[in-house]
């Protein structure tokens, strides 16, 4: 199934959007969820670098520490897939005009 979100393009003159709905092609779609994990990869490898220099410096330097401060890290920062997804459509509907 194919990826889709609406958007709406406001017209001169008028009090209401119209909704127009952008698909992506599947290979968008893959590309886009190439891009999204090798960011989602150096994301991850950055977050270990933090973490382990946090726990040295707060004196809580051990494997589970630095593993559980990456994780915390990596969540609060990585971007999802959908958000992607979303912004290579909105891009893609940002051309159409």
């Amino acid at each position: 199934m194919a990826f889709s979100k609406s958007f709406a393009r406001t017209i001169p003159g008028t009090n209401f959007p119209i909704w127009e709905e952008v698909v992506l092609t599947p290979e968008q779609e893959k590309e886009v969820e190439e891009k999204c994990s090798q960011e989602n990869f150096h994301l991850l490898d950055e977050c270990l670098k933090e973490a382990k220099a946090l726990a040295i410096k707060n004196s809580v330097n051990d494997d589970r520490n630095v593993v559980s401060l990456a994780i915390a890290l990596f969540e609060k920062k990585a971007s999802h897939v959908i958000f992607w997804k979303e912004s290579r459509a909105k891009e893609k509907f940002d051309n159409k005009k």
